[in-house]
């Protein structure tokens, strides 16, 4: 008769290599979300951008070339950083499994995978704008977590201590060992990483400035706009509403995570080639007299046709005003803007000088500015892509030259002065559209901010071009709404618009991309009359 064996356990020698290399991935795999769970309740604790996961991808998105960025929100808008987030994990996932098979014949291979992760992810936490040493902190503890887990999982297994010295492979079985042992095991691992991170994340989610904002009480501006004209709006199926509601507002930033800005707490400093350093409150920049406007925004990131262009009535306080406080002199031709996050915006000063309506904003649409657009003070200067003018969570403006300092795009190659180019977009009907003949609207938007529309034509096919309905003029730095009487007769049929700006110029036909300082060309579908 043969040794008896456990209940669950298998003969010595029975267990084959690929059993041992498809243990050694589930080792990988549980230890680095023991690690990352880890990580991430620290960085509940020391702050959102000390996670490993968001400062490797704030990282990322600072590393990637333009033409990944511009793939990145064609393909997936506003989803862009919750794509990267989940590529990320992808990878990881792939590197951890590769290395957790690859270590059951070098059992050190794991714990130098997981110093060379933590080191990543804890140089990725310091070298963020916002951030300083102790934000290496998670990562570093993460990874502590991590290799505890591959030493206490691989002794559950079996397989030989990751302080063997032992250069060959290991054993030809993993003796002792107990599927149902390692599966409790890995039970325990992966309750350990969800818990953790689980708790961390619900404690960053709840660490936002939701209650400040519910507090925020926005004064009534001493320069008010009437109630919006008749005939602004026209009221067109298909077509965007003339003021853009906040959710549907379009969003384009480098924030893996939204700033989470106390409003009590706030502060807003003004300082470089000044006269007279300025340092400023929330309640002082409300006690300031306000100003109310319709100020249409763009990005320059919008292709031609795109949705990344919206309208809204913010309220703020004039930013000419407190430049001329803080006595800026006749050399500094830049205004850095900075972020919560550390993210920077080169202005014209200029530009913010001019007399247009330059603003630092604290309502949008009738209510304290949401979260994730800026809340509690943003920037919003009419006429500029929102690359050189639209800082969200403004906590700095610093006085400097064009030549002095290129803020975060312009690094990246983008041009340092963006006037917003004339456009104009067909809502409805959408391409590829099937129509029945007959009467059939054909309605949009244009835009030349701080220049005006005068003038939207359609053409038909290869036909004349025909001028359009406009709905009324707000101001010249919104949008106009336009109609076109289309009668629609059988067959395919390409639809263009073009618009002309208050100052007579007409949107020019040569396509261009959005790099380096906005897209051009005429926005045209394809429709079926049938």
């Amino acid at each position: 008769m043969g040794t008896p064996t456990n209940v669950g356990e298998e003969p010595a020698g029975s267990t084959t290599p690929a059993a041992r290399r498809s243990a050694g991935a589930a080792i990988g795999v549980l230890a680095a979300g023991v690690a990352l769970g880890t990580a991430e309740l620290l960085g509940a604790l020391f702050g959102p951008g000390s996670s490993p996961i968001v400062a490797v991808g704030g990282a990322a998105v600072d590393a990637s070339p333009e033409w990944l960025k511009s793939f990145a929100i064609r393909t997936f808008g506003e989803q862009d950083k919750m794509a990267l987030l989940i590529g990320i994990g992808v990878v990881l996932t792939i590197v951890v499994t590769v290395l957790g098979a690859a270590s059951v014949r070098r059992p050190r291979l794991g714990i130098v995978g997981s110093v060379v992760l933590g080191a990543i992810g804890a140089a990725a936490a310091v070298t963020r704008p916002s951030n300083d040493v102790a934000d290496a902190i998670p990562s570093i503890v993460g990874a502590v977590a991590g290799i505890a887990t591959i030493r206490w999982l691989r002794h559950v297994s079996g397989l030989p201590d990751v302080t063997s010295s032992h250069p060959g492979p290991p054993t030809p079985s993993i003796r002792g060992f107990d599927r149902r042992r390692f599966l409790r095991a890995g039970a325990a691992a992966v309750g350990i990483g969800a818990v953790s991170g689980g708790i961390g994340r619900l404690l960053t989610s709840r660490a936002d400035a939701s209650a400040s904002r519910a507090a925020a009480t926005i004064p009534s501006p001493v320069d008010a706009l009437p109630p919006l004209s008749d005939g602004a709006d026209l009221d067109v199926p298909g077509v965007a509403p003339f003021l853009t509601p906040n959710p549907d507002f379009y969003r384009v930033d480098t924030a893996l995570f939204v700033p989470a800005i106390d409003a009590a707490t706030w502060t807003l400093r003004v300082h470089g080639m000044v006269d007279r350093e300025i340092t400023i409150d929330y309640d002082q920049l409300l006690a300031r007299p306000m100003i109310e406007r319709d100020i249409t925004l763009a990005c320059v990131s919008n292709e031609v046709g795109g949705p990344y262009v919206g309208n809204a009535r913010w309220i703020g306080a004039p930013l000419a005003d407190l430049l001329r406080e803080a006595g800026v002199r006749a050399e500094a031709s830049q205004v850095v803007s900075r972020s919560a996050d550390g993210f920077t915006i080169g202005t014209p000063t200029a530009i913010t000088m001019d007399g247009r309506d330059a603003m630092l904003a604290v309502s949008m649409n009738g209510e304290p500015l949401p979260l994730e657009h800026g809340f509690p003070v943003r920037m919003v200067v009419p006429g500029l892509y929102g690359y050189v003018s639209a800082t969200k969570w403004l906590v700095e403006l610093e006085l400097t030259t064009l030549d002095a300092y290129d803020a975060y795009w312009i690094q990246r190659g983008w041009a340092k002065e963006a006037p917003v180019k004339t456009q104009s977009r067909i809502d409805t009907p959408t391409a590829r559209a099937r129509l029945a003949p007959g009467p059939a609207p054909v309605a949009g938007v244009a835009w030349a901010q701080h220049r005006g529309i005068e003038r939207v034509e359609v053409r038909v096919d290869d036909g004349d071009w025909e001028e359009a309905e406009l709905g009324a003029s707000d101001t010249v730095d919104t949008w106009r709404q336009w109609v076109y009487r289309w009668d629609a007769a059988p067959g395919s049929h390409a639809l263009a618009v073009r618009a002309t700006d208050g100052a007579g110029e007409t949107q020019t036909s040569g396509l261009a991309e959005p790099f380096p300082d906005g897209a051009t060309g005429h926005h045209t579908i394809l429709v079926e009359v049938r």
